[in-house]
């Protein structure tokens, strides 16, 4: 919105306030008002949204005793502690976007469509949750189906948008000038529905420790702005040989709300948490990261500048398949935090640790971008 403030300058051409008005069509001028207001919102919201949660008695249900008794001796004190906290830091990044993005670019609305999309369902899970006092909520065969078709439109969109629709096909490696895959076919599909889904839920795996998704998630999204903004630049582009897409600039400025709105919610979710994210919140930031991701053909990066959240997506996945084959377990418990925090490492530590590696892992990420 605020992008065409540039626009009034060109009729106030010559004056001081048109001078002033000019900086409004820098995507690094907004990107980092973005990340400054998204970060702003949930430091003036949060209490009242707290308060207001925690009227409404919507407390972050803990897995009983008789569930997993070492985890509830480790985490039994934060039952009743407010969750849908999703609802600020989304609502922060959605807001901000508006107000710094530039709307006329249709890569701003798929990726809002898809915070909003599974904000919405993680909001229903959340709300299931509450109400059945139980750790569950919605089925994850339900949640795998809705996931999905959130990949199809996403992968519809791509495809039928004239401009986007050659590259969408493309699979390009870190390392490779050119793409590994010039077309795809009906696998783009399946491609988009691993890097969505599987982002998705592994940030969502990855929330499980005051201020762990959120921390992580800071990182990750100043590096998909990187990617993005360099993405965007034909001039950059073809000087490091990645694939230019000149729609993608400009969700330097989605990366930089979704870092602020994490870092501003931090300020309330880290240890000891006043407010979870829940799912609504976890969802909504791994789509986004995967959107973002595609949007500049960098899904494969995803996995490294992700790293913390593919390790803790990964150690799931093991453990269930070494218990049904075996029937013993790799990790003393999963997702991977949780093993850690079995292994005698203070939930601080873990999460301080995970928190260093998400930084190790984005420079790596950004690193490849002098590799080709």
């Amino acid at each position: 919105m605020l992008y065409y403030l540039f626009q009034l300058s060109e009729v106030l051409r010559g004056s001081e306030l048109s001078k002033a008005l000019h900086v409004f069509q820098y995507i690094s001028f907004r990107a980092m008002g973005a990340g400054l207001t998204a970060f702003l919102l949930p430091l003036f919201f949060g209490k009242v949204v707290i308060k207001r949660l925690i009227m409404l008695k919507i407390g972050q249900p803990i897995r009983t005793a008789e569930e997993v008794h070492r985890l509830n001796e480790l985490h039994g004190g934060k039952q009743g502690t407010p969750t849908m906290g999703g609802l600020l830091l989304i609502g922060s990044v959605i807001v901000a976007s508006f107000f710094w993005a530039r709307l006329t670019n249709p890569l701003i609305w798929i990726v809002l469509f898809t915070a909003f999309y599974l904000g919405v369902l993680g909001f229903a899970d959340d709300y299931l949750k509450v109400t059945k006092k139980k750790s569950d909520g919605i089925s994850s065969r339900l949640k795998f189906f809705l996931q999905s078709l959130l990949a199809a439109i996403v992968t519809l969109f791509f495809l039928f948008t004239p401009a986007l629709a050659a590259q969408a096909q493309e699979l390009y490696l870190p390392f490779l000038k050119g793409p590994l895959i010039t077309h795809m076919g009906i696998a783009t599909f399946f491609f988009y529905l691993l890097v969505i889904v599987g982002s998705s839920n592994a940030v969502n795996l990855t929330d499980g420790l005051d201020g762990l998704a959120a921390g992580c998630t800071v990182m990750a999204a100043v590096a998909f702005a990187v990617f993005n903004y360099v993405a965007g630049n034909f001039k950059i582009a073809t000087y490091l040989q990645i694939p230019h897409n000149v729609f993608s600039g400009e969700l330097a400025v989605v990366s930089m709300a979704l870092a602020g709105a994490a870092l501003g919610f931090l300020w309330w979710n880290c240890y000891p948490a006043r407010v979870f994210m829940g799912d609504t919140g976890s969802l909504a930031i791994g789509g986004i990261l995967g959107v973002l991701a595609i949007s500049c053909k960098q899904e494969l990066i995803l996995i490294i500048v992700g790293g913390v959240f593919v390790a803790e997506a990964l150690s799931v996945i093991l453990q269930v398949a070494s218990f049904k084959l075996t029937g013993r377990r790799i990790f003393k418990m999963s997702p991977l935090h949780h093993h850690f925090e079995l292994s005698g490492w203070k939930e601080t530590t873990v999460t301080v640790r995970f928190w260093i590696m998400a930084i190790m892992f984005g420079i790596i990420g950004l690193a490849t971008l002098k590799l080709r």
